[in-house]
């Protein structure tokens, strides 16, 4: 079984600024051992950018359910996605969420651009995982008796703050996919406000004391949900908070054997 939980905090230059958090991260349970989820942040610069993550995050998982309650396209349980297969896949998803979008941004009396937004989404079920990413962000997995390791390198563009979003022209030129055979026992999804205290920004690499308590969160907590107290504190705590500024999205899960509580 999955234990899942994603909560959002909005970060102090937004609160200063009196401007909404825009980030947004949302899962879902399919059958009950297929979870699917996503991550956005909208761009800083975009007019509608808490619009445009919610957006995207809603029309990625409403996509990938559709797809999945297709008896013809059914998203597999046991036998994993090909490459080529995961690449479609995510391909006609972005379409998807581009095409939303335009029509948001046509209600609005605005451009696609005023809804800009990176996107990672990931599908997990017992046996594989099929991931995605276009822009920052990151998605940190650890395997059982292995360390935590880095699905994709954040897209970071050619200057500082600088990355590319689900509505650029070139979005798809930069869609990262990666399908994995075996399940991660440990999944965390996150918008870049965590960036700088989570990983090695030279090297590329997770560091371990931020995810251990998160993953032993999981770990003791029955439901996550329902028992979030200790997320929230961390994601509004002073000590994060006086690291970045920037709004925090996080999604954990953890995979349990069934006999496990």
């Amino acid at each position: 079984m999955w234990k899942v939980i994603t909560r959002s905090s909005i970060g102090t230059s937004h609160q200063q600024s009196n401007l909404p958090c825009q980030d947004y991260g949302r899962y879902l349970l399919l059958d009950g051992n297929i979870l699917i989820g996503a991550i956005a942040d909208g761009a800083g610069s975009a007019k509608y950018a808490d619009i445009g993550a919610k957006t995207t995050v809603n029309e990625s998982l409403r996509f990938l359910e559709a797809i999945h309650a297709d008896s013809v396209q059914d998203l597999p349980t046991n036998d994993p996605l090909s490459d080529e297969q995961a690449q479609l896949l995510f391909i006609r998803l972005i379409e998807s969420v581009r095409s939303r979008l335009s029509m948001v941004a046509t209600e609005m009396e605005g451009n696609l651009s005023d809804l800009a937004s990176t996107l990672l989404v990931f599908i997990a079920t017992p046996h594989w995982l099929a991931g995605m990413q276009i822009g920052d962000g990151f998605m940190v997995i650890r395997d059982k008796n292995e360390t935590y390791r880095l699905l994709f390198q954040p897209d970071k563009g050619e200057y500082i703050n600088e990355t590319t979003f689900v509505t650029s022209d070139h979005a798809i030129d930069t869609l990262q996919v990666k399908v994995l055979t075996e399940v991660p026992t440990f999944i965390c999804a996150a918008t870049d406000g965590v960036e700088r205290v989570s990983l090695n920004l030279v090297q590329w690499m997770p560091f371990a004391p931020f995810f251990e308590p998160l993953e032993t969160y999981l770990q003791e907590t029955e439901n996550p949900e329902e028992e979030d107290d200790y997320l929230n504190a961390f994601l509004n705590s002073d000590r994060l908070n006086a690291r970045t500024t920037d709004d925090k999205t996080l999604l954990l899960s953890l995979w349990c054997d069934q006999d496990l509580p």
